[in-house]
């Protein structure tokens, strides 16, 4: 399945929940220019523990869409398969934030090797 057609066939996006400062700190990432800025400003913003939780979650979403199995995934991150299940759970029927980025992610990557 394509990235566009995952994308048309998610339910309809959920609010995101209204907290105070998300505004500020969502265009504070918009501001980032490249890598190494988003980077930098994860790396002061969060512990290194929350980047590795982070950075886990991206890696399921990514062995997700390549349709790798939820143990085989757990098993190459470190991650349980309960984190695993709920980061399918947040792909499918979350926001849409997962499968908008994973869809631009995936469009850059086929374009560089274009």
């Amino acid at each position: 399945m394509t990235p566009t057609k995952a994308a048309a066939q998610q339910p309809p996006r959920q609010p995101v929940e209204e907290l105070p400062g998300l505004d500020d700190l969502a265009d504070a990432f918009l501001v980032l220019r490249d890598r190494d800025d988003a980077k930098r400003f994860l790396r002061d913003l969060c512990t290194v523990a929350e980047l590795q939780a982070l950075t886990h979650r991206w890696q399921i979403v990514r062995l997700l869409e390549q349709k790798v199995s939820y143990l085989e995934i757990a098993e190459r991150i470190g991650t349980s398969t309960a984190t695993v299940t709920r980061v399918a759970q947040w792909l499918r029927h979350g926001t849409g934030g997962y499968p908008t980025v994973l869809e631009r992610v995936l469009k850059r990557e086929k374009a560089k090797k274009a």
